[in-house]
């Protein structure tokens, strides 16, 4: 493949022939270059061996000529293609030309990007643009790679595009946009997205991302964090995958921030409240500290900056050896010699125990600008299964928090709910005991969570159609068991409080 960029990566496309872009699109969906054409072409096994970068298995499905296997040849598999097949599928002579792929050997041709399919939340046919060789999700590790590769679609970038709420917004910012993932999911309800990176070679991926999705160009702008953002800017919505990596010094720039610590996700945490609107979201993946005599939690409270409602889930916790282990994998240390390794782990213990880290932990942030005078935040471990999308219960989660705090008890017990869908009821206890230990509410949608209630509770919640008002089913429920009601319904409220704010319980009037 010709020439090298003085960072010694491969020269990237032209971003700026979007007629040439819209000519390419038009042939990889013609071929069914889709994420549906890749699973129907490849199988279920292939493909998903695909997406942890093992090629072997779609080798083997690609064996054929048809335009679909000769595109994922090429721009999946990145093996040379004759030029006469590829021609037969894209306008070679124009893609050459303009950089999207290069003349090598005699007689053929070969990707200089790769190009993935990746599929919309609304059935959207887009295209992942990242640099070669670095698709997420192998168990190799990327490799001792140029520190400005771009890297394409992972867990992580999947993970925050699924948690990210997504009502119309008049102006979106992707603050590390990467290859443009979350760019291209903001253009779909933002009528402006601005995408900044400290990578000039990640915003020129996220301009040729945009444009073979076919999606409206964002506004690309150079620097670090809030840099390139002036200082009276603000925004409806904010996201954030950021090299998030608690490293000791910053090799990699698509993941270690350079910053010691976990002080990188602190400073984006505790900066993006001032950029948001009233009502905005701040959305970020990041991982934090846990430090030896200090709460986790208590740290993360910490980093809220005033005047912003917060949900913090922690969703993995690894012990310093393990982080270290994954992340020298990660960069594919382990492949290198023995007593390079060894130095490169020393060093990641060394930086851990100078800061008395005893582990990390992983997960979601999610501020929402607020006039509240005492804004909430809510900082919990959840590590158990959750059913993405989750944008629209991380929304609901903050319009319960509002009700919670425009209600006292006596407006709760005057308000109808209702039960929200697919929560069930199980009873737990020994087997032939007359009577359950306790009983739990479980979710079957969005967080998944369980709760546990007592028989008040229980009977409140399996009541609760919109019908009656709270004050009116605890009344009955006291008839029921014998109880006087106005203590039911002095010591109930606190329960209904938590239903309401787990979610298990919906407003309805």
């Amino acid at each position: 493949m010709e020439g090298v960029t003085d960072s010694g990566l491969a020269p990237l496309p032209a971003s700026d022939r979007p007629e040439l872009a819209a000519r390419l699109r038009d042939a990889l969906l013609a071929a069914s270059f889709t994420a549906d054409g890749l699973l129907d072409l490849l199988g279920a096994p292939a493909y998903a061996a695909l997406a942890r970068s093992e090629t072997v298995p779609a080798l083997r499905a690609t064996r054929g000529d048809t335009p679909l296997e000769t595109l994922v040849r090429l721009f999946l598999l990145q093996q040379p293609v004759p030029h006469a097949r590829v021609a037969s599928v894209l306008p070679v002579e124009d893609a050459v030309e303009s950089g999207w792929l290069a003349r090598v050997g005699g007689d053929e041709v070969a990707a200089t990007v790769d190009v993935r399919p990746y599929g919309g939340p609304g059935g959207e046919d887009w295209f992942i643009v990242s640099d070669l060789g670095c698709a997420v999700g192998g168990a190799g590790g990327i490799g001792q790679r140029d520190e400005g590769v771009v890297l394409g679609v992972g867990g992580a970038s999947t993970t925050l595009a699924g948690i990210t709420v997504r009502t119309p917004v008049a102006s979106a910012l992707d603050l590390g946009t990467g290859s443009g993932i979350q760019a291209l999911h903001a253009a779909q309800h933002a009528t402006r997205v601005t995408a900044t990176d400290l990578n000039p070679r990640a915003l020129h991926m996220t301009a040729l991302t945009m444009v073979l999705s076919g999606a409206p160009a964002a506004e690309l702008r150079e620097g670090s964090l809030f840099e390139p953002v002036a200082d009276d800017e603000t925004f409806d919505l904010i996201v954030s995958n950021p090299p998030f990596v608690i490293s000791p010094g910053a090799r990699l720039t698509y993941r270690d921030g350079g910053m010691g610590g976990d002080d990188l996700c602190r400073s984006l945490v505790q900066q993006a409240g001032e950029r948001l609107n009233e009502g905005g979201f701040a959305q970020f993946l990041a991982n934090w500290q846990h430090v030896a005599g200090e709460d986790w939690q208590d740290r993360l409270r910490s980093w809220v900056p005033r005047g912003c409602d917060a949900w913090i889930v922690q969703r993995e916790v690894q012990d310093v050896t393990q982080y270290a282990e994954l992340w020298l994998r990660d960069a594919g240390d382990h492949r290198a010699d023995p007593a390079e390794y060894q130095a490169h782990y020393d060093a990641w213990l060394d930086e851990f125990e100078a800061r008395k880290v005893k582990a990390v932990g992983f997960g979601w942030i999610t501020l929402r600008r607020t006039a509240a005078t005492e804004p909430v935040v809510t900082v919990e471990e959840w590590p158990h299964p959750v059913e993405q999308p989750l944008g629209d219960t991380i929304r609901a989660h903050f319009e319960r928090l509002d009700y919670l705090r425009e209600h006292d008890d006596a407006a709760l017990l005057e308000s109808h709910f209702e039960l929200t869908a697919e929560v069930v009821q199980e009873q737990v206890g020994l087997p032939g005991a007359e009577d359950p230990e306790h009983v739990v509410l479980r979710q079957h949608r969005g967080m998944r969570r369980a709760t546990k209630v007592d028989t008040v509770g229980a009977g409140f919640a399996g009541v609760c159609d919109g019908t009656l008002s709270a004050g009116r089913i605890l009344d009955a429920i006291a008839q029921l068991v014998g109880d006087d009601p106005v203590r039911l319904r002095d010591r109930t409220p606190a329960q209904i409080r938590l239903l309401i704010e787990q979610g298990f319980l919906r407003p309805v009037r």
